[in-house]
């Protein structure tokens, strides 16, 4: 059975607060009646918001001072493509210059910074068919989990608790299902490449629910933000295809994907054999809402 609901006392900043995860989170948090601050790039328009132009300017201490945590969601979307070297540079800078922000802001408050909990990706890990990849597992050496690493040194200079979220894909319409809908509602899905590849992945839910978790239990370190039980892409794409009673049978090799996505993001995301586990997040006593990639597809597509 899934865990009782999570009250997270005190207040919590968000950053990334209007991208799927963010809004999920906010309003999570909201429901519970636990305050929010939302860092937000434009003028202010609601009480709970605070303007910030990371990378330009230095955020003022005091918007984080006294908080619980502070959530780092920043990041411009890997469901982006081609991943031309100027969206790469994007990819990259969108995380990092918000990060170093916010570390510059938390090592100010020196003793008295909140917990840093700074978004990451499932993506750090290597290609390792057959292994089983925890958080002690080494760093890929593709594009993605370059970005990864680079994320997370910035995020680790800090002096207080820092957790580093290295989430998997979210099955969700806006997440990792939303190109895959389009190609399932027209019948021309099919397996990716072989198709047996295991692939990370997690329900928006559950991702949210982790979030408030290593919040509330004061987890530190690196936490794969991962499903329970290992999903080949076939798996994926069974499942929605089931879901959405359409046919499963074009196979994409992925030379040919590779000239529509270029070779980084068809590496990163789609080549990649990993089976990440949350070994962490089950060890502090997390249990998941969507244990199979099956019930995940079932909560993101309704019948």
């Amino acid at each position: 059975m899934p865990d009782a609901p999570i009250e997270v006392p005190g207040r919590v900043v968000v950053s990334g607060a209007s991208g799927l995860i963010g809004r999920a989170l906010v309003d999570a948090l909201r429901a519970d009646g636990v305050a929010v601050t939302r860092l937000v790039r434009r003028p202010v328009e609601a009480p709970d918001e605070r303007s910030w132009n990371p990378g330009h300017t230095l955020l003022d201490p005091e918007v984080l001072r006294g908080a619980r945590a502070v959530v780092n969601l920043n990041g411009a979307s890997i469901g982006r493509f081609p991943w031309t070297p100027r969206y790469k540079h994007e990819l990259l800078w969108s995380r990092l210059l918000p990060t170093q922000t916010l570390a510059t802001a938390l090592t100010a408050l020196g003793a008295e910074a909140p917990a840093f909990v700074s978004a990451s990706g499932a993506g750090y890990y290597p290609s390792a068919p057959g292994a089983v990849l925890t958080e002690a597992s080494p760093r890929g050496d593709t594009f993605l989990a370059d970005v990864c690493g680079e994320w997370e040194t910035a995020a680790q200079r800090t002096p207080g608790r820092v957790a580093l979220l290295r989430t998997a894909p979210i099955i969700h319409r806006e997440g990792v299902l939303k190109p895959l809908l389009l190609l399932t509602k027209y019948g021309v899905s099919g397996p990716i490449g072989p198709g047996t590849q295991a692939w990370p992945w997690i329900s928006l839910e559950d991702e949210v629910r982790a979030i408030r978790h290593i919040i509330d239990h004061e987890v530190a370190g690196p936490v794969n933000l991962t499903g329970p039980t290992r999903a080949t892409a076939n798996d994926l794409g069974f499942a929605l295809a089931r879901r959405m009673n359409r046919p499963f049978l074009v196979r994409a090799p992925l030379w040919a994907i590779s000239l529509v996505l270029g070779r980084d993001a068809t590496q990163s995301l789609l080549a990649s054999d990993s089976h990440v586990v949350p070994g962490v997040l089950e060890a502090s006593g997390f249990t998941f809402t969507h244990t199979t990639v099956e019930d995940a597809v079932a909560a993101a597509v309704p019948a």
